[in-house]
């Protein structure tokens, strides 16, 4: 793949990313019905995908990697339940900065759990991402829906935070379309028992917005990050996944009239440029020592 390919693949990547809370905010359902319907039309997609490369579906897979595999599932169901509870509770944009904040909980969480030394560098950029949420942060009284909205998305950012820790120790050796088909078909087993009894509510609109939102938002995306991740080093297409909130504050400006305020913006700013630094600070030359960054 040339570099030029590679790029537009992790822009067109970066776009779909953005556009999951847009789905959130047009599928009329709970969250729990969203988080496994997306799961289940991603699951077919991508073992359809594994299955036309001539792969198995338990390629790489060792008999104690599948204890990882449903934990990172259980983080994954929760991380995409609660971004979707902070969509409908406090709208996109807040919804979408406030799940940015997650890199900032993976240093926290290397330092807390594996011990594993941060920097000064590190902890400046924590300090950066911490101030941009309290920029974002529309109010400090949990009476405000928008307060309560980034609250549930700081959840989503933790949760995310813990499901990417959990994916690199478990999918070193997996190829990484089966690592994502076998956690989005647990995310969907987890997830169905608790969306069933509302699984006649959403109208055929709503379950056409789920099928794009399994199919482009999480099949295809994850897809054209892992092609392009053959040329570019997967901390640089990092950078580019930075964007997937600019995007989202974009179509949700665009398409619903939901504007953030000033305050929310600057906030915004602050926080992704210290994860694009801390994207351009780390970058690494080789493309196959990277592990691939992990996004919406």
């Amino acid at each position: 793949m040339t570099h030029k390919r590679a790029l537009l693949y992790i822009h067109i990547a970066a776009v779909l990313f953005g556009l999951t809370g847009i789905f959130g905010e047009l599928i009329q359902s709970s969250a729990m019905f969203i988080t496994a319907g997306r799961a289940t039309f991603a699951t077919l997609i991508l073992f359809i995908i594994i299955r036309a490369q001539g792969r198995r579906i338990n390629e790489g897979l060792r008999h104690n990697d599948w204890q990882l595999l449903l934990i990172a599932a259980v983080m994954l169901a929760i991380h995409w339940a609660t971004f979707f509870i902070a969509v409908k509770v406090g709208g996109i944009a807040i919804a979408t900065l406030g799940f940015a904040s997650f890199p900032a909980f993976i240093t926290l969480c290397e330092w807390l759990v594996l011990r594993e030394k941060v920097s000064r560098t590190e902890w400046l950029i924590l300090a950066l991402v911490s101030f941009g949420l309290l920029l974002v942060t529309p109010s400090f009284d949990f009476a405000d829906q928008s307060t309560v909205g980034l609250a549930w998305a700081l959840v989503s950012g933790l949760t995310f935070a813990l499901f990417t820790i959990i994916n690199r120790r478990a999918a070193g050796h997996i190829p990484a379309l089966q690592v994502a088909c076998w956690e989005n078909g647990f995310v969907a087993l987890l997830c169905w028992p608790f969306a069933i009894s509302v699984i006649g509510d959403p109208g055929a609109i709503d379950w056409f917005w789920t099928a794009l939102l399994g199919v482009f938002c999480t099949a295809l995306s994850h897809y054209l990050l892992v092609s392009s991740l053959s040329t570019l080093n997967a901390r640089s297409a990092g950078i580019v996944i930075a964007l997937e909130p600019v995007y989202a504050i974009a179509f949700a400006a665009i398409l619903f009239a939901q504007y953030p305020s000033v305050r929310a913006l600057i906030g915004g700013c602050i926080m992704i440029a210290a994860i694009v630094w801390s994207g351009l600070r780390k970058a690494e030359p080789d493309p196959a020592s990277a592990s691939t960054p992990s996004v919406t």
